[in-house]
């Protein structure tokens, strides 16, 4: 009897955490693609019942049932306001609940841009000049810049979003979710708390990378997390696309022939500043983040790197380069040996 009834509460346990996984995800996650608008209109005296069917039959909305359940749970019932809206198509169903019950329309969003190579201290700075909420509290959520969570005086460990969102399983606890929040243009409403910031973009890091990337990445042995390490230090290094490839090619060469990165990406982000060349004094600072003085990669990304550079690390271009530097003009020069690579540094970055 007693297995019986164990059994039972066990099933109803794992079908409530079941149920509320999807539900949270349900509500949080994107619908249909972004970079378009539609209309939709609420006339006078529609049901709840029949906003939601609306809103799902024009494809704003995954399921008029999680809608329901949403509302419901905000006591927003009865409160959605008759009027024209405009919905962005990667709209979610928070997003658009909240705008049916307030009235608000897309003029009354903050725009916020994340630029790509941009890090999480800086996007925080972003989200402040926006006046949507101030660096501590954003950091709170997304996690502190260069904080081990496992030292005695770490501050508390942010939010823990791998339940909802998989390419999260393999990061490791002990660091935030810079790499991860994706760069792009936002739209947020001007009481956006930090959670809800950090949801979508999290959500639009797991549009952006597709599953096709998602099974080269374990063909390769590697992990999410390795690639958007490596993707941080290459969007901070070289600018085009196939400077990237070749950039990626090397760096995963020196990791596998045992070679220390000295990556100048990596100096920029724990001195706070870019050079166009760095000391010696410079390249031995103590940091965990110094790739002058550790192995491997970073502990975590140092900045959140954009598609192109996520793909550069995930698909690198193997060539007999082995150095490059970037000039005072921004163009990469690479070297085949170092005597070379000198020659390189006296003739552009002198």
């Amino acid at each position: 009897m007693f297995k019986k009834i164990f059994i039972i509460f066990t099933a109803i346990i794992i079908l409530i955490l079941s149920v509320s996984f999807y539900y949270f995800k349900a509500i949080n996650n994107p619908t249909g693609t972004p970079g378009q608008e539609r209309d939709f209109e609420i006339t006078g005296g529609q049901s709840l019942e029949d906003i939601a069917a609306k809103l799902e039959s024009e494809g704003l909305i995954s399921s008029a049932i999680w809608f329901k359940l949403y509302v419901w749970q905000q006591d927003w019932t009865g409160k959605l306001k008759a009027g024209q809206y405009k919905f962005k198509t990667d709209s979610n169903i928070i997003e658009i609940a909240r705008t049916l019950s307030t009235g608000d329309t897309l003029g009354k969003e903050i725009e916020v841009l994340i630029k790509e190579g941009q890090n999480i201290r800086e996007a925080a700075v972003t989200f402040r000049e926006k006046g949507l909420f101030n660096e501590e509290d954003f950091f709170k959520v997304a996690g502190y810049p260069m904080i081990d969570y496992r030292t005695a005086a770490a501050p508390p460990e942010p939010k823990d979003f791998s339940d909802i969102f998989n390419f999260l399983e393999d990061k490791p606890s002990f660091v935030g979710l810079e790499g991860y929040l994706f760069p792009d243009t936002y739209r947020f409403y001007k009481d956006a708390r930090p959670e809800e910031v950090v949801m979508k973009m999290l959500g639009n890091f797991d549009k952006k990378l597709t599953q096709s990337m998602r099974d080269e990445i374990s063909r390769q042995g590697k992990t999410i997390y390795e690639i958007v390490t490596m993707a941080s230090l290459i969007e901070k290094e070289v600018r085009s696309d196939e400077d990237m490839k070749i950039v990626s090619g090397i760096f995963w060469n020196r990791i596998n022939e045992g070679q220390r990165l000295q990556s100048c990406a990596s100096l920029a982000y724990v001195l706070g500043v870019n050079k166009p060349q760095y000391s010696y004094e410079d390249t031995q600072v103590e940091s965990p983040y110094n790739t002058y003085r550790n192995d491997g990669l970073t502990p975590g990304p140092i900045t959140n790197p954009g598609l192109k550079a996520i793909e550069a690390a995930i698909y690198p271009e193997q060539t007999e380069y082995k150095y490059f530097l970037t000039a005072t003009d921004g163009t990469t020069v690479f070297a085949k040996t170092y005597n070379e690579h000198l020659r390189n540094k006296e003739k552009y970055l002198r």
